[in-house]
């Protein structure tokens, strides 16, 4: 994999944070940018979390846009361990909107718009999260996603929802589409093309990280004039 720079803000607050969760504390990260816009916590693929590149790096993007960030780990060490619990989308999904109360109450983001950013199975609990949490989350973005593992629920998400997939991975963008189809949402379902399923390829993460900037910066608008100058 290429060496990834995340992109960085002297002016960005950042708090190293404990999240409890099921008797257990998740480890995060949480920063935010001058005057944010939104919060949107990341909900990282099996066997990744809060020091994924990936995220970090999309992450770094979407606080230019004054857009704060949660990266955060689902699992503990110890959990992580056990390969079953990365598949265990109930599991992350609990965790994922145990972590969303937690940042409601949160006093540096407190009162900020929720998005969540899934990759892999983390999609999934993004889009559980999203069905049973209602209009608190007001946007969803998948890269390189597993929607297809919450199909169960996601005629419930009324979250506006990026699928963003890559066009060399074939068997997982086949599984978005299905989930595109099943979405009774606003949607879109964005291919990449030349990226395979780790958007590895150059310019391909760059690509992703700027459809969601710009899905995020309108729906996690403060108002109407604002998401208007975003479209």
């Amino acid at each position: 994999m290429k060496n990834l720079d995340t992109p960085k803000d002297n002016r960005d607050k950042k708090y190293n944070v404990y999240i409890l969760a099921d008797s257990v504390f998740l480890e995060g990260v949480l920063r935010v940018p001058h005057n944010p816009r939104g919060v949107v916590l990341f909900a990282h693929g099996s066997g990744s979390g809060r020091h994924s590149p990936r995220n970090n790096y999309v992450a770094g993007i979407l606080r230019r846009a004054r857009i704060a960030t949660l990266l955060f780990d689902l699992l503990t060490k110890e959990e992580d361990l056990v390969y079953a619990n990365r598949f265990n989308i109930g599991l992350l999904t609990q965790r994922l909107i145990q972590a969303t109360k937690w940042i409601q109450k949160n006093p540096d983001v407190q009162g900020l718009k929720i998005g969540y950013f899934g990759a892999s199975t983390g999609t999934a609990a993004a889009l559980k999260a999203a069905s049973r949490i209602g209009s608190d989350v007001r946007a969803v973005i998948s890269r390189g996603g597993r929607p297809d593992l919450a199909m169960d629920e996601i005629k419930n998400v009324k979250s506006p929802t990026l699928l963003i997939v890559g066009e060399e991975d074939p068997q997982v963008l086949g599984l978005n589409q299905q989930a595109y189809q099943a979405l009774n949402t606003t949607k879109k379902l964005e291919v990449i093309p030349a990226a395979t399923h780790l958007f590895e390829e150059p310019g391909t993460l760059e690509k992703v990280s700027e459809l969601a900037s710009d899905w995020f910066k309108k729906y996690l608008a403060h108002n109407f004039k604002e998401a208007f100058r975003n479209i």
